[in-house]
C-alpha cells in the first residue's frame, strides 16, 4: 500500500504560481511526509557557444542552475517557514520527463505532483507532452493538479473496469480502491466512490442479425457488471450508494459523474502503454482525462517497469 512519504513536485518554469506544490504541501500537513521542488532546465543556445571554453560553459549552466533555485526558494519560502520539509533540486538535462523520472526512479520517490493546465473556456484540464510522457512513464502515481483548492467535503471517484477479459484488471482494481481508501481516511475523510462504465449495443450487431434484441443484451452486459462491482465493493466494505455503474463510454461517463459529485480527484488504472501499442489499442485513461475538470491520479500496476532508466531511456514498452 502507498504511503506517500516521499514527494517530488514537478516545478513549472513559466510561472511564480505552483498548484502543484501546494497540493504537496496540503498532502504532507495531512500524510506526513517530504517534499523535493524539482525542476530540470535547458538551454541549447548554452552548448551551441563556441566562443567559450567547456569550463566556461559548465560555468554558465551552473549560474542558471543556482538563479532558478534561487527562484524555487522564493515560492517555497513560506511553507518552509511553516515547518514544511521542502527540498530543492535543479537539474541540466534536454529531456525534463526523463530527468523527472531518473529522480523518482534514484531516490524512490512515491508519488509526483504536476500541475495541469487548463482551458479557459470550457474549464477543462490540458496535458501538454511532457505530461503525457510522465503518465505513460512515470512507475510511480502521477498527480496532475487543477488550479483549484481541495473542495469541502471533497470526494475521490475511483474508475474501475469491470470487464472480466483481461486478468490484470482485477488486481489493479483492488490496488486502486485500496490505495484511495487509505489516503482517502487520512485526507479529511474524503468520501470514496466507485465507477464502471459498460458499452452500449454495437449497431453493426443490431442491424446485421435481424433477431438481436439490443434490450435483453443490455440487460445482460449491465447485470454483468453489476455483479463485479458487487463483488469488488464488498471486498471493502463499501455503501452501495458509493458504487455506480452507468451505460456509456468511459471518457464520458467518469468525467460526467466527477462533475456530478463535485469530486477533488479521479483515480485512474494506467497501463502505460507506448508506441504502437497505444496507436492501435489506445490508452482509456488519455480519453478520459482529455474531458475532466478535477485532479486526476494515474497509478501504475504492480508488475509495470518503466521504459525509462537510470541510464536513459530504452525501447519503448507495452508494460
Amino acid at each position: 500500500m502507498a504511503t506517500y512519504q516521499h514527494l517530488l513536485v514537478a516545478i513549472d518554469p513559466n510561472q511564480d504560481d505552483q498548484p502543484a506544490l501546494r497540493r504537496a504541501v496540503y498532502l504532507v500537513q495531512r500524510l506526513g511526509g517530504r517534499i523535493k521542488a524539482f525542476l530540470p532546465i535547458y538551454d541549447f543556445s548554452y552548448e551551441m557557444t563556441t566562443l567559450l571554453s567547456p569550463d566556461e560553459r559548465t560555468e554558465m549552466r551552473q549560474g542558471v542552475i543556482e538563479q532558478r533555485k534561487e527562484w524555487i526558494a522564493e515560492q517555497c519560502a513560506y511553507y518552509i517557514e511553516a515547518g514544511i520539509p521542502i527540498d530543492i533540486k535543479v537539474v541540466w538535462h534536454n529531456k525534463p520527463y526523463v530527468a523527472i523520472i531518473q529522480e523518482v526512479i534514484a531516490h524512490q520517490h512515491d508519488l509526483v505532483l504536476k500541475m495541469a493546465h487548463q482551458h479557459d473556456r470550457l474549464e477543462a484540464v490540458i496535458f501538454t507532452p511532457l505530461d503525457w510522457q510522465l503518465l505513460r512513464k512515470c512507475p510511480c502515481p502521477m498527480w496532475m493538479v487543477k488550479d483549484q483548492p481541495w473542495p469541502d467535503n471533497g470526494r475521490a471517484l475511483v474508475a474501475v473496469n469491470l470487464a472480466s477479459e483481461d486478468p490484470y484488471h482485477d488486481p489493479l482494481n483492488i490496488k486502486l480502491v485500496s490505495e484511495t481508501i487509505a489516503l482517502a481516511k487520512q485526507v479529511d475523510k474524503t468520501e470514496v466512490h466507485l465507477v464502471g462504465a459498460y458499452p452500449v449495443t454495437p449497431i453493426n450487431i443490431a442491424i446485421e442479425l435481424p433477431d438481436f434484441d439490443p434490450g435483453v443484451y443490455n440487460d445482460a452486459i449491465r447485470g454483468q457488471h453489476l455483479i463485479a462491482m458487487k463483488s469488488l465493493r464488498q471486498k471493502f466494505s463499501l455503501d452501495e450508494r458509493l458504487t455506480h455503474v452507468e451505460k456509456g463510454l468511459p471518457e464520458e461517463v467518469i468525467p460526467d459523474l466527477a462533475e456530478h459529485l463535485q469530486a477533488g480527484v479521479v483515480v485512474l488504472g494506467s497501463l502505460g502503454r507506448t508506441g504502437l501499442s497505444a496507436a492501435f489499442i489506445g490508452n482509456t485513461v488519455e480519453h478520459v482525462i482529455d474531458h475532466l475538470k478535477c485532479d486526476l491520479l494515474a497509478i501504475k500496476p504492480n508488475d509495470f517497469v518503466s521504459p525509462v532508466t537510470l541510464d536513459g531511456e530504452g525501447e519503448d514498452t507495452k508494460a
